[in-house]
């Protein structure tokens, strides 16, 4: 009689393994999900391993180590942000599609925004070269070379800050109880502009600064 798990020949049937493969993707895509559920200041690569069910020592087998894998990380929410207009639009109209497109990759991964305003790009290849082609729009614009950077860095906080105001409460200006206290401020409130099913509030706002951003920096190239 064969043995229990075996066929007539003897040999192990085969089967699904208890725990599925891992593999280079399956680590970094692991690891977005587990950021976008705890944030980036819980993740640790001992809570990703536990996640996956395997020992930390077999996550290194496929990246180097925690800065190795953030990289990664890194690449694949970049990866959603188009930067191909800054080769065919003029400067001002880049600016404004990257900048949407930079907002929405951020704010389906809004946990992640700590760990990509305070990481290096060194080693996200694919980050890098979305930088690169930004800053070629901007050299191609007529920018000089030592202003494109800070003029990169200053739409980026504005970015990366409209992308947590997309998915904050909707009602943080609203005064409640203390309303007779500040009149000006609950009209202002109540007269806002709160969209219309297409827009949101955040969007508007977001339009608002984006317009006055790009208006702000190409500004002294016209004087």
């Amino acid at each position: 009689m064969p043995a229990a798990g075996k066929g007539a020949t003897g040999k192990r049937r085969a089967g699904r393994p208890r725990i599925a493969v891992l593999s280079r993707e399956r680590i970094v895509d692991a690891a977005l999900d587990l950021i976008d559920e705890v944030g980036a200041e819980t993740f640790s690569v001992n809570l990703l391993a536990a996640r996956l069910g395997v020992r930390p020592s077999s996550l290194y087998n496929h990246i180097s180590g925690k800065d190795d894998l953030l990289a990664a990380v890194q690449e694949v929410v970049t990866d959603a942000i188009d930067s191909t207009m800054f080769e065919t639009d003029q400067w001002d109209v880049a600016v404004g599609a990257w900048a949407r497109s930079y907002r929405e990759a951020f704010i389906r991964h809004p946990h992640a925004i700590p760990l990509f305003a305070t990481s290096p790009v060194a080693g996200a290849i694919r980050t890098m070269e979305m930088y690169e082609r930004v800053v070629r729009g901007f050299e191609l614009a007529g920018w000089p070379l030592q202003k494109i950077i800070p003029a990169i860095v200053a739409l980026e906080c504005f970015i990366l800050g409209s992308a947590m105001d997309a998915v904050a409460p909707p009602d943080l200006f609203q005064p409640g109880d203390a309303a007779e206290h500040v009149p000006t401020l609950a009209a202002a409130v109540a007269a806002q502009d709160h969209g219309d099913g297409t827009r949101t509030e955040s969007d508007i706002a977001f339009e608002t600064g984006l317009a006055a951003m790009i208006d702000g920096l190409v500004a002294p190239t016209r004087r």
